[in-house]
């Protein structure tokens, strides 16, 4: 005899968080290895562009944080050869220098105390998109836990090694979980690695539907309030912790190197 046919929305919604959050937790996998297996995933997923973007994830002192070696592409991540740094980019454990672009992250870090992670790449739909000087439009379901979160920054300020940069786009950025950058690519700053790693994937996804959608014909508005619904139902810890376990099992198949098992 079935218990919840009648149940409302809201009471099956509710069931099903408390069930997802008995059922998915932590990986247990280190800082190291989840970013790591994050660029692996990233790679996999199309974002390299040769050495172009960074990945972060706020380290266990303040004011510091990992990130990937200068030289290495997003293929080649390990958990060991990762780096250690400070907000002034200065190496405190690992071999070879950090990415001078870094220097926007400190911006957003010490901006938004909330991020734990932040991504930027410049994936080609993304980057294609960009070009178009237009604003990421969520209008496919898929695409919910980017709905009303994600910001976009009109004018390019150049090349981002410096702090005016970093003040420009930490500004932009606000209070979301990411952002298009025209002429650019994007970033994501996220509350942990996993969200991080599944929002980066989402958004060269949405950007290449938007790019298909465009060609075809005119994109239709999401109804708000059904939206946000979404959002809030699609963007929850446990869930970002059920994709990036996905995620993680698929680039360690693939790139069995990547972490020390």
């Amino acid at each position: 005899m079935t218990e919840t046919l009648t149940d409302t929305k809201e009471a099956l919604k509710d069931r099903a968080q408390s069930a997802m959050s008995a059922e998915f937790g932590d990986t247990g996998w280190t800082t190291r290895q989840k970013l790591a297996l994050t660029c692996r995933t990233l790679f996999d997923a199309g974002h390299d562009s040769g050495l172009a973007g960074q990945i972060t994830a706020r380290a266990d002192d303040p004011g510091t944080y990992f990130t990937q070696r200068l030289g290495l592409g997003f293929d080649e991540i390990t958990e060991d050869n990762l780096l250690l740094v400070d907000e002034d980019l200065q190496v405190l454990d690992g071999s070879g220098m950090a990415n001078p672009a870094n220097r926007f992250h400190s911006w957003i870090y010490r901006a938004r105390p909330d991020v734990q992670c932040i991504v930027h790449t410049h994936p080609f739909h993304v980057a294609a998109l960009s070009m178009l000087e237009v604003p990421l439009v969520v209008s496919q379901m898929d695409l919910a836990p980017l709905y009303g979160d994600c910001a976009f920054l009109s004018d390019w300020p150049g090349v981002p090694v410096g702090n005016e940069e970093g003040r420009i786009i930490s500004a932009a950025l606000g209070d979301k979980k990411a952002i298009l950058l025209a002429h650019h690519g994007h970033v994501v700053a996220a509350a942990s690695i996993e969200e991080a790693c599944s929002l980066a994937v989402l958004i060269e996804r949405a950007a290449a539907l938007q790019l298909a959608a465009m060609a075809a014909g005119t994109i239709v508005a999401l109804p708000e309030r059904l939206a946000r619904e979404a959002h809030d139902w699609t963007l929850t810890p446990r869930r970002s912790q059920a994709n990036f376990a996905y995620y993680a099992r698929r680039a360690l198949r693939s790139h069995p190197d990547v972490i020390n098992r």
